[in-house]
């Protein structure tokens, strides 16, 4: 969050409808447009993102559903030996029905990320890297990443944080609700400047870095969830959403997210092994690969990168 922040009490109550972002009945989310009132100028509106998503179902509920915890049913249609329901729960304090992410105020940025979009499938060779996308990351916004360096530093999160070490922290990632041990989703953050993004990562100093964080990771979910090593999934998005390198560390049993997407989703333990493949000095392997991922057409990298790749196939 940037900007008028610090000045905003957020009451949902307040927010005027724009339009819709994008809908997605897979993931049960919605993101939509609109504006709230700065306590500072009531008169001029903050554009604002809300994002909703459906939280899932507590184990806890099959228990209960002899106990009243159904307010009402209504019969769909039936064959055979198979029925089905629509069904409403009473309101719980434990049973939330939605979680809310709001980000205001949001810039032009905020809403292309959170508008549907086509997808590009784009091939990067370090040149294209060195051209385009290494100037793009260096130009990013640091205001984007305020959010970051206010966990690092301790304004932020302190209460939350799982694992702290001098190279990185581990901490729950708000698109978990800290309940549902199959829904675990857990953040590393690099503590470091100097890695952006995955083809920064170096056999030297950086390959024992990312082993520690692994062990660290696995060390936490078994001795607070009681998961063993092949219980978690460790990955690292490129592109990611924001330039400060850090790890997701999400339970095997949750599926179907939009960040595990083949080309955008790389396993640590793969960047591990081919850290470990690669010679101690000089340029990383990953610095010299062709990456393939898709890019969104709302991206600020979409553009460039389209035209670039056009001429190419223009000669190929």
């Amino acid at each position: 969050m940037t900007g008028d922040t610090a000045s905003i009490q957020v009451d949902l109550k307040e927010f005027v409808f724009d339009r819709v972002l994008d809908e997605n009945a897979l993931a049960h989310t919605l993101a939509v447009l609109g504006t709230l009132p700065s306590s500072s100028a009531p008169s001029v509106p903050l554009r604002a993102i809300l994002r909703f998503e459906r939280t899932s179902l507590s184990s806890t509920v099959a228990s209960q559903l002899s106990s009243g915890i159904l307010e009402s049913t209504k019969k769909i249609g039936n064959t055979d030996i198979y029925s089905w329901f629509f069904a409403w729960l009473h309101k719980r304090d434990d049973f939330p029905d939605v979680k809310i992410y709001v980000i205001c105020p949001a810039t032009d940025v905020h809403v292309r990320k959170y508008t549907k979009q086509d997808v590009l499938m784009v091939h990067e060779t370090p040149a294209l890297y060195q051209s385009i996308v290494k100037p793009y990351i260096l130009a990013f916004d640091p205001a984007r990443t305020q959010w970051v360096q206010d966990i690092l530093v301790g304004t932020a999160e302190a209460s939350n944080i799982l694992n702290a070490s001098s190279d990185f922290l581990i901490l729950p990632d708000m698109k978990w609700n800290t309940t549902n041990v199959s829904d675990l989703y857990l953040l590393a953050i690099y503590t470091h400047s100097d890695v952006h993004c995955m083809r920064d990562l170096r056999k030297k100093p950086h390959l024992e870095m990312l082993k520690n964080l692994r062990r660290d990771a696995w060390r936490v979910v078994q001795s607070k969830w009681g998961i063993g090593r092949g219980g978690v999934r460790m990955y690292i998005h490129y592109q990611p959403s924001y330039y400060h390198f850090h790890v997701h560390i999400v339970h095997t049993g949750h599926v179907g997210l939009h960040g595990m997407t083949v080309g955008q989703a790389h396993l640590l333990d793969d960047i591990i092994a081919l850290l470990e493949l690669d010679a101690d000095n000089g340029s990383s392997i990953l610095e010299r690969m062709t990456l393939t991922y898709g890019l969104g057409t709302e991206h600020g990298l979409y553009k460039p990168m389209a035209a670039a790749l056009a001429e190419v196939h223009d000669t190929d």
